[in-house]
């Protein structure tokens, strides 16, 4: 009697676990199904909105691309160009700077201070409209850069300063390539302007004396790198014709061992070490190429430049784009208003 009851009682046990895991499942895929119904009920709700406004975002638009239409057809032209720097010895912020300045002297309309630096007349002065400095933006340079910062700190110095960290102390001026935009009214004008630009960073006393310094360097490692080489060179001709006499007397049936193994492996080395100073002389050419002037110009301005266009720039998309944003905010604000106005009437 006891066994059955204690039967009874385990099924019934087991029921009401089922009962709840059954209960838990269910109360899970509602959670679930409520938050896509929450997720459906938002976009229609947006989409409802759209619609009921729908009127008043087109007129606004359209309000908005006749006033941009009108100021585009009174704008005048812009025209750019492009100026490609390779900046050596830390040149970059002095750079940077000086586009700052140049770009300042633009916005307070210094035009007979622009015509004075750039050798212009004051028309031409005058149409200049915008100086822009960016980098060019390549991951290739912060790696670069890490296995350098690698090769010059000690180990301890290198566990605790990460690969995540070094790139997030790597700024704009860091970057091995920069790209110098010039803006202006007429197209001819910027033939001249990347000498006077980059005369105005070679021309500090400091970059120079950097730049001579590490070209003799450049050039006297280079030299004892050849005469090393020559060195070399010497030697392994010397074990070759010892390997030829050895190879004779073998031949010739003398037994005596002038250490035939022993040139083998010397030879071997002599050309590793012959490898090992070509790839570096390879690289101090890499290096005297690289490092011969304050700042390598990659490419100049273009003597005619470009015209700027694209939807960005074209005052219709802009007025347009801002009037339909203005006037969303002005109906939310309205709507929003009105529904504050009855949730305090509300009981």
């Amino acid at each position: 009697m006891s066994t059955n009851n204690q039967n009874n009682e385990e099924e019934v046990d087991l029921g009401s676990l089922f009962v709840i895991i059954g209960k838990g499942f269910k109360n899970f895929f509602n959670f679930i199904g409520s938050i896509f119904r929450g997720i459906f009920h938002f976009l229609i709700s947006i989409l409802l909105f759209f619609k009921q406004h729908f009127k008043k975002f087109v007129i606004a638009a359209l309000l908005g691309g006749i006033v941009g239409a009108y100021l585009e057809s009174d704008s005048e032209d812009r025209y750019g160009s492009n100026l490609l720097v390779q900046p050596n010895f830390k040149s970059t912020l002095q750079l940077y700077k000086n586009i700052s300045y140049y770009n300042e002297l633009v916005k307070q309309e210094k035009v007979l201070l622009l015509a004075s630096i750039f050798n212009i007349d004051t028309l031409k002065a005058s149409g200049l409209t915008k100086f822009e400095i960016t980098p060019v933006v390549n991951d290739n340079d912060i790696i670069n850069a890490y296995d350098q910062f690698i090769l010059t700190v000690d180990t301890l110095t290198v566990s605790s300063y990460n690969f995540d960290q070094f790139k997030t102390s790597f700024t704009d001026y860091d970057y091995k390539l920069h790209d110098i935009v010039v803006e202006a009214k007429y197209n001819d004008v910027f033939n001249g302007l990347d000498e006077v630009i980059i005369a105005s960073v070679i021309s500090n006393n400091y970059f120079d004396r950097i730049k001579k310094l590490t070209n003799e360097n450049l050039t006297r490692t280079d030299s004892l790198l050849r005469e090393n080489l020559i060195k070399v060179d010497s030697l392994r001709q010397v074990y070759m014709r010892v390997m030829l006499e050895e190879s004779k007397k073998e031949f010739t049936g003398t037994s005596i061992d002038l250490g035939g193994s022993k040139t083998t492996t010397k030879e071997i080395e002599l050309f590793s070490t012959d490898i090992k100073i070509n790839e570096e002389l390879g690289l101090i050419a890499v290096d005297i190429g690289e490092k011969s002037e304050v700042i390598n110009v990659i490419s100049n301005f273009q003597t005619i430049g470009y015209e700027i266009k694209g939807i960005t720039k074209n005052y219709i998309f802009i007025l347009a784009g801002l009037s339909f944003f203005i006037t969303l905010l002005v109906i939310l604000f309205i709507d929003l208003n009105n529904y504050l106005s009855t949730y305090k009437k509300k009981p």
